[in-house]
């Protein structure tokens, strides 16, 4: 009698557990994701943004010194898909960049764009977030999301160069160019030994294809953003070339001022007129060139 008692004691328990638990992963499932502010922590990771890349200038600062810029343009950047934990058993962010028609896109393109409630997109971009970060569907991510003086990674496809030699693709310094080398001055000499191992070992560096591979320049300096035109200005060269995609986020190795970014992204006030906008530069202790021409 104790016996059958304490089973069905048990038996009670675990279902009001299993009930409870039930309970809970579905409230989990049905939260509602908020877009407003938070507190930023020193674990938290925001999204990313995709960026077109326009071109290459260069300014001078007070002392001289010449500066490479790059200039990309964030082309109406919006969450188009939310992935979390409980469902994906992620916590990431899809971002989408640029207009495309709906007759330009394959069928499960345009299911995806409709089952997520957001516009047609052109580029399609994952980032892992943490949940803190997580932001509703539809939420535009602007150039605001970045800081002036603050630094980024930058991710792009670098230029096809195609064939190339051992020289130009890998640095080598070439046979001698006087006695004794008749034709072969841009040679990369001998890929192996004798006749043991009597073979050329894999991953030899040779001539081949060069360029049209996935890089990622990191610790790119903000100097400049343009909140009317969704413009950036970066310092240095970032890959790929004029008019291509590139993916752009929190510099993984110089890690910003937390105190300094919006979080999880910059929240424009209702208020707020994009014509007034004026372009926020970092401090170089010298004057912009690009303020006066604009």
């Amino acid at each position: 009698m104790a016996r059958s008692l304490i089973s069905h004691v048990r038996i009670l328990f675990s279902e009001t557990q299993l009930r409870t638990f039930s309970s809970q992963v579905e409230e989990l499932r049905n939260r509602i994701i908020e877009g407003k502010p938070r507190i930023m922590t020193p674990n938290s990771k925001r999204t990313g943004a995709i960026a077109v890349k326009c071109g290459m200038t260069a300014l001078w600062d007070k002392w001289g010194e010449r500066l490479p810029i790059t200039i990309l343009w964030l082309d109406d950047n919006i969450v188009s898909q939310v992935k979390t934990p409980e469902k994906e058993g992620i916590s990431a962010l899809q971002i989408g960049c640029a207009h495309k028609k709906e007759k330009h896109l394959t069928k499960p393109e345009v299911g995806h764009f409709r089952a997520q409630g957001v516009p047609m997109k052109r580029k399609l971009k994952e980032f892992p977030v943490t949940e803190d970060a997580l932001l509703p569907g539809g939420t535009s991510i602007s150039v605001r999301h970045f800081v002036p003086g603050q630094y980024v990674d930058v991710t792009g496809i670098t230029r096809g160069k195609g064939f190339q030699g051992g020289m130009k693709r890998w640095g080598f310094k070439g046979m001698p160019a006087s006695h004794g080398a008749s034709l072969s001055h841009r040679s990369i000499g001998s890929t192996g030994q004798r006749d043991a191992p009597g073979k050329v070992f894999k991953g030899r560096k040779m001539p081949g294809r060069m360029g049209g591979v996935q890089r990622t320049v990191k610790n790119v300096w903000v100097y400049k953003i343009d909140p009317a035109r969704n413009l950036m200005w970066v310092k240095g060269q970032v890959p790929g070339a004029e008019g291509n995609f590139v993916f752009i986020k929190d510099s993984v190795y110089k890690k910003p001022d937390i105190s300094t970014l919006p979080f999880p992204t910059y929240f424009a006030p209702e208020d707020e007129d994009q014509a007034d906008l004026e372009p926020l530069v970092a401090d170089l202790g010298g004057t912009d060139p690009f303020m006066a021409a604009d």
